[in-house]
């Protein structure tokens, strides 16, 4: 499949604005070429094509791929463009396993801590994950930015600042297939369960049980999110051809 055919909206349109806002949105589109996989892993273009396709100057492109091949998402090829960079199953697993291990190592520190703050971050994720099955949110898009808030906030309110920045950095790692998991209902109602009984046992301060659940909870999401990923690029590759 090449670039020039990836529908993917209309051109960017070129204003006055200046080229660093310019070059955001380049980012933003080719990020979501990416994660709905528009774009395919292995896939090469060079910047002429996509400055063509989304009509505009090479410079916010070139810009917006800098950006991109800092989180990782794609590769320079001298002499041939660029690259999406391909999946690397062992990779995104080796970052599950971080995770697990950041994860874990927090709730074991949150439920150690003498004064457990309810009404803060904890009290947020209550309202959201304990909520009665009427009120939950169904959509699967929101869902997953509900899930990353739930796991980034277990880990930031176990009050270590480093610790919680570098789970962040491993979250964007992962958020290109993360997301998928939440494109299946029955995953989206698994979610909810699993996260409203974790929280249930760090507000009751049971870390090992909790602890205990999250790698299960993280061990599941894995699993679907590898199986999510090869169908929709089977799907993706036949569906171009």
């Amino acid at each position: 499949m090449k670039i020039a055919s990836v529908q993917a909206g209309p051109a960017i349109r070129q204003t006055p604005a200046l080229t660093g806002s310019l070059a955001d949105q380049v980012y933003q589109r080719l990020k979501d070429d990416l994660f709905d996989f528009r774009l395919l892993p292995g896939e090469r273009f060079t910047e002429a094509d996509l400055a063509a396709r989304l009509g505009v100057s090479r410079t916010p492109v070139r810009l917006g791929l800098a950006r991109l091949e800092r989180e990782g998402y794609v590769v320079p090829r001298p002499r041939s463009g660029w690259q999406v960079r391909p999946f690397d199953f062992e990779r995104f697993e080796a970052l599950y396993d971080v995770r697990v291990v950041m994860e874990t190592a927090a709730v074991e520190r949150l439920c150690a801590r003498e004064r457990m703050d309810e009404s803060g971050m904890l009290g947020a994720l209550a309202d959201v994950w304990l909520a009665p099955a009427p009120q939950r949110i169904l959509d699967g898009r929101l869902v997953a930015q509900l899930d990353e808030a739930f796991h980034c906030s277990l880990v930031a309110a176990a009050g270590n600042a480093e610790m919680a920045q570098i789970h962040r950095d491993v979250t964007e790692k992962i958020r290109i297939i993360r997301r998928l998991d939440f494109t299946k209902d029955f995953r989206v109602d698994a979610t909810y369960a699993e996260h409203a009984a974790i929280l249930r046992a760090v507000l009751a301060r049971r870390a090992d049980e909790a602890c205990r659940m999250l790698r299960s909870h993280i061990g599941m999401s894995k699993a679907e999110v590898r199986k999510i990923t090869l169908h929709m690029l089977h799907e993706a590759r036949a569906a171009g051809g």
